[in-house]
């Protein structure tokens, strides 16, 4: 025996004709919720893409400063380098010429020095000479002279006396 159901009767039928309704119905809803839901997050991914497209832009450019910066502080660096070594040139050939002036000065002063005892020495052997020559004289006048020579010497002396006094003072 051979049933056969018609097609509105099979169970199967009502439930694949109530799918059908259903999303007939509700599928326009719930398509749109679906797509909307994917438009948002595609729009999230869209901004967040973009937020780090203009974050790498950020970072190359600061990148970019630094390295800049970088480079100029090496520049700087180096003329305060270059600054600073002719600075000490110039302070070491300012020591160095300083160094020279004081030992002249000191051997000036040596000299000086040394000029003012040989003076001293040369005037104190003078001294002494005359001291010998004024103690020779006196006993070869005392010893040799008759008492008219002495007066007569001792009166050329006299007479002499105020030329030797005026090339003394000049």
């Amino acid at each position: 025996m051979e049933h056969h159901e018609s097609f509105f009767q099979d169970p199967r039928s009502w439930v694949a004709i109530a799918f059908v309704i259903f999303f007939v119905l509700f599928g326009k809803k719930i398509w749109g919720a679906l797509t909307a839901m994917l438009d948002q997050r595609a729009a999230t991914i869209r901004a967040e893409l973009a937020e780090a497209q203009r974050l790498r832009q950020e970072a190359e450019a600061m990148l970019k400063d630094a390295n800049a910066s970088r480079a100029s502080a090496l520049v700087e660096a180096q003329k305060l380098l270059d600054g600073a070594k002719a600075e000490a040139a110039r302070v070491a050939a300012a020591a160095a010429a300083e160094a020279e002036h004081a030992a002249a000065r000191r051997e000036r002063m040596a000299m000086d020095r040394i000029a003012a005892a040989e003076k001293a020495a040369v005037d104190e052997v003078r001294m002494a000479a005359a001291d010998i020559a004024a103690k020779a004289a006196e006993t070869v006048i005392r010893d040799g002279m008759s008492p008219d020579a002495s007066a007569a010497l001792i009166d050329r002396a006299i007479a002499g006396l105020s030329g030797a006094l005026t090339q003394r003072a000049a």
